[in-house]
């Protein structure tokens, strides 16, 4: 049996496409290596790209120090931290970790429809 292969790109682009404040999709493997990313155009990025591939780096770190917990409290379902500028999300999948950008002032609800549809979107990661 042949595994398909997934195309990241249009993952991303699927992403950014489910809303306008949307800023920016990347898909990171376990040890923080970016495998797809782009940024919604007419956004301007708030990082350069030295320091994107950084954050993705410690996005996979804390990934595993959060494994530590899991037999106490259960898997993490996605992880969202709100800044004044940006508001930023991380979705684990079985082999990926899918983090995503919006503007701060989405409404919270929106916000969770969102990480609801971005899960569809990547259970096959």
């Amino acid at each position: 049996m042949v595994a398909k292969k997934i195309d990241l790109l249009d993952i991303v682009q699927k992403i950014l496409k489910l809303d306008p404040k949307m800023r920016f999709a990347a898909i990171i493997e376990p040890k923080g290596k970016i495998r797809e990313a782009i940024m919604n155009a007419g956004k301007t990025n708030l990082k350069n790209q030295k320091e994107e591939e950084h954050f993705c780096k410690q996005v996979a770190q804390r990934r595993s120090m959060r494994k530590e917990f899991d037999r106490s409290l259960g898997k993490v379902r996605y992880v969202h931290v709100e800044r004044e500028k940006v508001s930023q999300m991380v979705i684990y999948t079985k082999r990926n970790i899918v983090y995503f950008t919006m503007e701060p002032e989405l409404a919270i609800d929106k916000k969770i429809r969102l990480i609801t549809k971005i899960k569809k979107i990547t259970s096959d990661l």
